[in-house]
């Protein structure tokens, strides 16, 4: 279930096309269940259903992008999977920067943005990738919200653990 494809950024980067349509209006998250969600935030997916975030995010014209990671053991699992499922471009780094980069700087060079839908699905809690493991992957995503943030861009991740 992927609604966003890196591969078209690194296509267009040059490019300064919007990948919204210019006839598509955004509309505003109180029409959808993220009402009274902040547009910049990482928080528990509990309240919500992954489908209704998805059908949140193609109402508001916003990329949505979903990793279930309920297979992986180690942080090199989760960063295949988030590069997989997310479709990364092939030189991606397989590291926490390299996904901060893909999250941010890649997309941003691409042109205007509608804003992010994101989710990841059954983050592993286990001696492998243990909770300070699980607090940098958030991070990542915490600081791709701030600079989202500072362009006024939505970006709204959710998560789950396994």
């Amino acid at each position: 279930m992927v609604i966003f494809n890196f591969d078209f950024i690194e296509r267009n980067a040059e490019m300064e096309t919007p990948l919204r349509k210019d006839n598509e209006m955004p509309v505003t998250g109180n029409d959808t269940p993220l009402k009274g969600v902040r547009p910049n935030i990482v928080q528990s997916i509990r309240a919500f259903r992954v489908q209704e975030l998805q059908d949140a995010a193609t109402h508001l014209n916003q990329h949505f992008l979903y990793a279930n990671l309920g297979n992986a053991q180690n942080k090199q699992d989760i960063l295949d999977m988030i590069a997989a499922q997310y479709t990364f471009p092939a030189h991606f780094g397989k590291n926490f920067d390299a996904l901060y980069d893909c999250m941010t700087d890649l997309v941003h060079k691409s042109g205007p943005q509608p804003g992010f839908i994101v989710v990841l699905e059954q983050i592993p809690a286990h001696a492998k990738f243990d909770k300070e493991a699980r607090e940098q992957l958030l991070d990542i995503f915490r600081d791709a919200a701030d600079y989202w943030a500072d362009r006024k861009i939505p970006f709204r991740c959710f998560y789950s653990f396994l």
